[in-house]
């Protein structure tokens, strides 16, 4: 069953405003002062949480000149990087994170990370956080995911490259593990990811084989992607963000500005508030549009027995005569008064 999962201020679940995630990454580029200034924008922006990425570069790979630890994806904007250089320059050093998660608390955001191994789980809950987040690529070290599991803290999964039998390991592991509060997201790993490899009609087939919350972290350009995410019942929508492409940064190519965040924020609270419920007829805000439907109206002065014609009478607005839809029935039928013209057409001017 659907569950609703409570994080920080926030609760997020079916029927609820869809929580908006600020990724910051590597996009601080080294600065502190760009981190605590990425942190303003996107609570100006009305971003609800903002992520981290919790990593050292040795936490992360070996620091070896060896071919398998460079990356050799033409599609990647990483491409012919050596793992730990990359790692080294785009990792959050930790000592900078208790100031980015005050400064977002200040702002009114709740704020989270990713961590990579037990050691940033240590130190991240020194911080208390709210929740923590497991990225697509270590969404099988079920290690990790145990340990996370076991802090009692609402978890959110990437499920970037897994198969629906790696989730469903992913699955149990929290579960097994303590984890009553957990959020899959459904997730391309390529960056950017293009629309046509995003599949989001898979996110209400897992919501309804996991029996949880499902939302979406999005790599593709723009915010479209994100919207129709929502429509199919995503909860929460996490995009990374940067200040200004053009700065450059580790995933500036991918990554939203903040007129982009605040798009996103605005735009997917309409889509969601345009859900609803399966509902016919009028809306209250409608009613009073219903007299401005067509009815039948006399168009030519009428004597007491002549007869109603496509000449003499018209399908009209507003609605304050007998319904268009009784235009045909009555064509031929001859009126038993005087009837001017300009005269909204009643049952009992008719024989």
């Amino acid at each position: 069953m659907n569950q609703i999962v409570r994080i920080g201020k926030y609760s997020v679940g079916p029927g609820l405003r869809p929580l908006i995630i600020a990724e910051m990454s590597g996009n601080h580029g080294g600065s502190l002062q760009r981190a605590l200034a990425m942190v303003d924008a996107a609570a100006a922006a009305g971003a609800h949480a903002l992520k981290l990425q919790t990593y050292t570069a040795d936490t992360m790979t070996l620091a070896s000149t060896g071919k398998e630890f460079v990356i050799t994806d033409p599609d990647s904007p990483w491409n012919g990087r050596n793992l730990h250089d990359l790692y080294q320059e785009a990792h959050t050093p930790w000592e900078w994170h208790l100031p980015i998660f005050e400064r977002a608390n200040q702002r009114g955001m709740i704020a989270f990370s990713s961590p990579f191994d037990e050691s940033a789980v240590d130190f991240l809950e020194t911080l208390d956080v709210p929740a923590y987040k497991i990225a697509s690529f270590e969404n099988t070290d079920f290690h990790l995911i145990r340990y996370v599991a076991e802090t009692g803290k609402p978890i959110i999964v990437s499920t970037g490259m897994a198969t629906v039998a790696e989730i469903d390991e992913c699955v149990r592991a929290c579960r097994e593990a303590g984890c009553t509060q957990l959020i899959l997201l459904k997730c391309t790993s390529t960056y950017p990811a293009q629309p046509d490899d995003t599949n989001i009609l898979t996110i209400p087939h897992m919501r309804d084989l996991f029996s949880c919350n499902i939302g979406l972290s999005d790599h593709t350009m723009g915010n479209g992607v994100a919207l129709a995410s929502v429509a199919l019942g995503a909860t929460v929508i996490e995009k990374h963000f940067i200040l200004n492409r053009a700065d450059g940064g580790v995933d500036a190519e991918f990554s939203i500005e903040p007129h982009d965040l605040a798009s996103l924020v605005c735009e997917s609270e309409r889509v969601w508030r345009a859900l609803g419920s399966v509902k016919y007829g009028p809306v209250g805000a409608e009613t009073a549009s219903i007299r401005y439907r067509r009815s039948i109206f006399v168009v030519e002065d009428l004597k007491k027995g002549d007869v109603l014609t496509v000449h003499n009478i018209r399908r009209l607005r507003p609605a304050v005569g007998l319904a268009a839809k009784h235009y045909d029935s009555i064509l031929g039928r001859p009126v038993k008064m005087d009837v001017g013209r300009g005269t909204a057409l009643k049952w009992d001017m008719l024989c």
